[in-house]
């Protein structure tokens, strides 16, 4: 049986015995039915997997002993910013979850025009930590030990501001007629911007044009909102990244 992973919020460090959070203690007493004796593997997102064993587990509580760390290389070479236009509970549960698996290094939700998804400041801070408890479960089923980040949901506009200088964008247009090939050359850091439901307003496009976006064909199929972003990273990561190597 595969060790289960499980990711800690704390700097974990070698040779010392400590609690789990909640969440944590919660899956492996309760879900996993793990004993003490039991060896896990703790990583706590800056790239190091360690060896533990479990302490103790009871009901006030779970108890490690951290063992021998670990540097683990699953990062892609290519870092790609996903700007994903928020959609309804299940899609964007979904998308956030495979992008994590196919690399995704950070993730940008986009409360676009069509958006039928409105957030207030307190529910889109819910809804963002709701994110990242999925990237994290995506982290400790598919071995990644560096977490990509959910950051709070912006407006279009407000979420091209946010990109890296030299950052290549990328759109996926239906009627694009542009190669991969052309429009990534030898980038290593790039943008994938996807829309909602309803796809980008006219509006929207002008303004991913205006920041250098440039559209992106992908076969003659039309894509929904939560299977165009998973396609094209699979395939940005074959041709760019590391699903390939």
């Amino acid at each position: 049986m595969q060790r289960p992973r499980i990711y800690t919020p704390e700097a974990l460090h070698t040779g010392t015995t400590r609690p789990l959070p909640g969440p944590a203690a919660v899956h492996i007493a309760r879900v996993l039915r793990l004993s003490a004796g039991d060896p896990i593997t703790l990583f706590d997102g800056t790239g190091t997997d360690y060896d533990a064993v479990l302490k103790v587990v009871a009901r006030g509580g779970v108890s490690v002993e951290v063992g021998t760390g670990r540097p683990v290389e699953r990062e892609s070479p290519l870092a790609v910013t996903l700007l994903q236009g928020v959609s309804r509970g299940p899609r964007m549960d979904t998308v956030v979850q495979k992008a994590t698996e196919l690399g995704v290094w950070r993730i940008q939700p986009v409360l676009a025009g069509r958006s039928v998804v409105r957030l207030d400041a307190e529910r889109g801070e819910a809804r963002r930590a709701h994110w990242q408890r999925i990237v994290i479960s995506a982290c400790e089923q598919c071995g990644r030990s560096m977490l990509p980040e959910v950051l709070p949901a912006r407006s279009l506009d407000e979420a091209l501001a946010t990109l890296a200088p030299g950052t290549v964008g990328l759109t996926l247009d239906p009627g694009g007629e542009s190669g991969l090939d052309r429009l990534l050359g030898a980038a290593s850091r790039m943008a994938l911007a996807i829309g909602p439901e309803g796809g980008f307003t006219e509006e929207e496009i002008r303004m991913l044009t205006r920041a250098g976006f440039r559209g992106l064909r992908l076969g003659p199929r039309i894509l929904r909102t939560e299977t165009a972003p998973l396609a094209a990273l699979a395939i940005l990561q074959y041709a760019w990244g590391d699903l390939g190597s």
